[in-house]
């Protein structure tokens, strides 16, 4: 069922035309690098701006802004684990990331949303561990609740692509 409305591609997040977007962003809210830098330059400043209101962000939280100059109409911010060998709980804050981003985007009524491979940037989670969580997390959310027309995981590199992309075809057999 979820498999036919969540789609892998290769991508820059900023140019998705969806209802949201996911900012893998930092517990300030207010800029970074990777995809919260991109995300912020091209919203353009009122992002920041709005950003400064919400009080930053507790790891596995997720906050909800406008998307100004973005295509995609909301950001949701939401704060990934960095990786510390994957005994400080990693996996269970990732799997909130994704859950409580869709969680958020339901009670809006968003219909279609964007994701990135969050944490796994300069907060290094590995990558393989991370499309699994982001799928399983995801799967399991539309089996209870679906309300989504389209999930997309935009996925940055060819590495992060295969990841994701692998793991979303094994799941349909």
């Amino acid at each position: 069922m979820g498999q036919r409305i969540i789609r892998i591609i290769k991508g820059d997040i900023t140019e998705q035309e969806v209802d949201a977007i996911v900012n893998a962003a930092n517990n300030s809210l207010l800029g970074g690098g990777g995809v919260d830098g991109a995300i912020h330059k091209a919203a353009g400043p009122k992002l920041l701006d709005e950003c400064r209101t919400l009080n930053g962000c507790a790891t596995g939280e997720a906050k909800i802004t406008h998307g100004y100059n973005l295509p995609a109409k909301w950001v949701i911010h939401t704060v990934g684990p960095v990786w510390h060998g994957g005994n400080n709980e990693e996996d269970r804050m990732l799997a909130k990331c994704y859950s409580n981003c869709l969680k958020l985007a339901a009670e809006e009524g968003i219909k279609t949303i964007a994701f990135p491979a969050i944490s796994t940037g300069v907060y290094h989670f590995p990558i393989p561990r991370a499309a699994e969580i982001a799928i399983n997390e995801v799967i399991d959310f539309l089996q209870e609740t679906p309300v989504f027309d389209r999930i997309l995981f935009v996925c940055f590199n060819d590495e992060t692509f295969s990841n994701f992309n692998r793991l979303l075809n094994e799941d349909k057999k």
